[in-house]
């Protein structure tokens, strides 16, 4: 984790506070997609996207964090990822809270083949489709103690407030990972 080269991207204008915060956090930079849609026109129960244009800085050579909500069928946000592997991004990784794939696999696993990205994290607070966790890309994120934890800290009717902030907890997760990096760096010369 290299916050000279990492990029927290956000993939429209609804995921630009979580994105911001998080980049300020790591001290990385941000960017991201403003959606243009055409409310005149509904397709699927939506209107469709008529453009997806990214705000921020040069992606060439760094990774890049997608941060959202969801993700339904998928199509937006391997858009987001086409859009940022063009313009010149390493690594790209999705992180995202409620991974739903309701329109399958399929769209993920070509995108994965093309090298469009590198991993998909989502949580486990929702249903995961059968075949999912033998994806090669996905990686679920286990929240069964934190909400544990948030449900224990409520029935002592105790503030859960620090439990909302986990500034701490990502430091503290750059800090032991940094160790790795300088532990193999000592190991390396050595």
């Amino acid at each position: 984790i290299d916050k000279d080269h990492i990029v927290v991207i956000s993939p429209d204008e609804g995921a630009l506070d979580r994105t911001v915060y998080f980049a300020n956090v790591i001290g990385a930079d941000t960017g991201m997609f403003y959606k243009r849609r055409d409310y005149s026109v509904i397709v699927n129960g939506k209107n469709p996207i008529v453009a997806h244009e990214f705000l921020g800085t040069d992606l060439d050579g760094k990774d890049a964090i997608i941060i959202d909500d969801m993700i339904s069928s998928g199509d937006s946000i391997i858009d987001v990822a086409r859009q940022i592997r063009e313009k010149g991004a390493k690594r790209i990784f999705f992180f995202v809270t409620f991974g739903l794939f309701t329109n399958g696999f399929e769209i993920f696993d070509k995108a994965y083949e093309e090298g469009l990205f590198t991993k998909c994290f989502t949580t486990n607070l929702v249903y995961h489709p059968e075949g999912l966790l033998e994806k090669e890309w996905y990686a679920e994120v286990n929240m069964c103690k934190y909400v544990a934890i948030i449900i224990d800290t409520l029935n002592r009717d105790e503030s859960i407030s620090t439990l909302l902030n986990p500034v701490k907890k990502i430091h503290s997760i750059l800090d032991d990972h940094q160790k790795k990096v300088d532990n193999q760096i000592k190991i390396d010369i050595e």
